[in-house]
């Protein structure tokens, strides 16, 4: 059972860097669904746009799987025939956790895991890819890279599911929404130092873009449609489509 997140009451590490590491593991669950809004709408619709968008016999990867919340909800979500699902995380941490959960509770897909840099991983045969609030950790020159392989690697027809925190060009804009997610955290039981040091401790490794850069990064990347379906304060999630062969205009 995961436990209260009380990580922020002190530094996470000496730096005041956040690590994904055993710590972070044991209250991951509750972090997460008390510092993103809507993120237990989030995982599920995913799992309804994976059983939409899989295909028979292709791979869906959950890249930047944490404790595979996506990986699951795929699982118990697509009826496509022939399917398997690749989970991948770069902390042991992570991995070695949801190794557990998986045998305590196999899913009905089979679930591979990977401790694996998701910059590593080869992306083959894909109908459906999540990155779950995954890329913002991705250094900046990094991510075309990234997008482009995963749009290669995708059959026609094929999604990526990007969760993003968005960061807004007009900064009234911006301080409305800073001001906004912090009355939610509020509401969370989150006091304000742990409110201000988790933003301390954020702030170098987790980089927000603008709503603008993501669409020009995955058209530029190869896919053909972008839409957001969700978007909670700061975060947002898009579904990027790769046009399909049946989809081209005559």
């Amino acid at each position: 059972m995961s436990q209260k997140d009380t990580l922020f009451e002190e530094l996470i590490t000496a730096a005041g860097d956040f690590v994904f590491d055993e710590r972070v593991v044991r209250v991951f669950p509750d972090m997460i669904n008390r510092s993103v809004p809507g993120y237990g709408l989030v995982v599920p619709m995913i799992g309804l746009l994976a059983r939409r968008f899989a295909q028979d016999g292709s791979t869906l990867y959950d890249l930047g799987c944490s404790l595979g919340a996506v990986s699951l909800a795929m699982g118990r979500a697509v009826r496509a025939q022939n399917v398997n699902i690749i989970a991948v995380d770069n902390s042991p941490d992570m991995i070695s956790r949801l190794q557990v959960l998986v045998s305590e509770d196999p899913p009905e897909l089979p679930v591979q895991l990977r401790q694996q840099d998701i910059r590593e991983t080869d992306i083959i045969d894909a109908s459906v890819v999540v990155l779950n609030f995954t890329l913002q950790f991705v250094d900046l020159e990094d991510r075309p890279v990234l997008l482009q392989r995963i749009a290669q690697g995708l059959r026609p027809g094929g999604i990526l599911v990007l969760s993003e925190k968005l960061r807004f060009e007009n900064p009234r804009e911006q301080q409305h929404l800073t001001d906004w997610y912090h009355d939610f955290k509020r509401t969370q039981g989150y006091s304000e130092l742990e409110i201000a040091r988790k933003r301390e401790a954020l702030e170098n490794v987790l980089r927000p873009e603008t709503e603008t850069t993501h669409r020009a990064r995955l058209l530029q990347a190869g896919f053909d449609e972008v839409y957001r379906w969700y978007q909670g304060f700061s975060f947002a999630s898009f579904v990027a489509i790769k046009q399909g062969a049946d989809d081209s205009e005559p």
